[in-house]
């Protein structure tokens, strides 16, 4: 229930803005709230990703994603996220979410997603995200292509963002995966 009354302000909002292109960046703006604070006096860093679910939501809004995703039974999970902070986001402050698809790999679809204030990035994170089926199982790249009119070889994924994937990965869930230290 963590933002929850963002999550609904922000799909209203999704849906009145401009459309966009999938692969477009996609420019949130937000500012801190009190509730986002830690004991610090900035954002917590939780909430950083917490946003991020919003960017992403607001992109699939407006690219007109989100629909066809529900059409087709289609929902996003995340897989693997990394955020490095440069600086902190303070109480009442103004910043711009930016989001964009930088690439595909045979199974997800990799973003990234920038906490901007006057044109200078605060944070810079990377998520990968899978599409999982409401029957069950996993959306392959070509399904989704085919269901969101994509042509995914519009962006090609970095190197080393193929490498971080790699290096951080778990066992598939029908896998035993042992907390061993």
């Amino acid at each position: 229930m963590n933002l929850i009354f963002r999550t609904i302000a922000q799909w209203f909002r999704s849906r009145r803005a401009s459309k966009l292109h999938v692969h477009e960046v996609g420019r949130t703006d937000f500012r801190v709230l009190p509730t986002d604070l830690d004991v610090l006096g900035h954002m917590n860093n939780g909430v950083y990703f917490s946003i991020m679910d919003l960017g992403r939501m607001d992109l699939m809004i407006r690219a007109g994603s989100w629909a066809r995703l529900t059409e087709h039974g289609f929902y996003p999970v995340a897989s693997n996220e990394t955020i490095t902070f440069r600086k902190s986001l303070q109480p009442w402050q103004r910043f711009t979410l930016e989001t964009k698809i930088v690439g595909y790999d045979a199974k997800a679809v990799f973003v990234e997603q920038r906490f901007v204030v006057k044109g200078e990035i605060f944070a810079r994170a990377f998520m990968r995200g899978r599409f999982l089926k409401k029957t069950g199982g996993t959306v392959s790249l070509q399904e989704l292509s085919d269901a969101l009119g994509v042509d995914t070889t519009e962006v090609t994924l970095p190197p080393w963002l193929a490498r971080w994937s790699d290096d951080v990965v778990l066992p598939p869930t029908k896998v035993n995966a042992p907390s061993n230290w």
